[in-house]
């Protein structure tokens, strides 16, 4: 009834926001290959959506942090 032993090393939470966009990217181009069997489709899949939380949450706090920087105010990165 164990899990399998990869699933649970892979549920380790990335070193970077960098880090997640990597593994996340390698994860699409691995599940749009269609060569993976079902189990393993399955748990690339839960592996992306916890990359997916993780990328959201560190975006959230990184605009967090540029709001306090800029006085309460959202300011746009490049001028247009």
């Amino acid at each position: 009834m164990a899990k399998q032993p990869s699933s649970a090393a892979s549920a380790t939470e990335p070193s970077s926001y960098e880090a997640a966009v990597a593994e996340l990217e390698r994860l699409v181009q691995a599940m749009e290959a269609g060569q993976l069997p079902l189990d393993q489709m399955l748990d690339s899949y839960k592996r992306g959506a916890e990359l997916l939380v993780f990328c959201r949450a560190r975006l959230e706090a990184v605009e967090q942090q540029v709001k306090i920087l800029e006085d309460g105010q959202l300011k746009p990165w490049l001028d247009a």
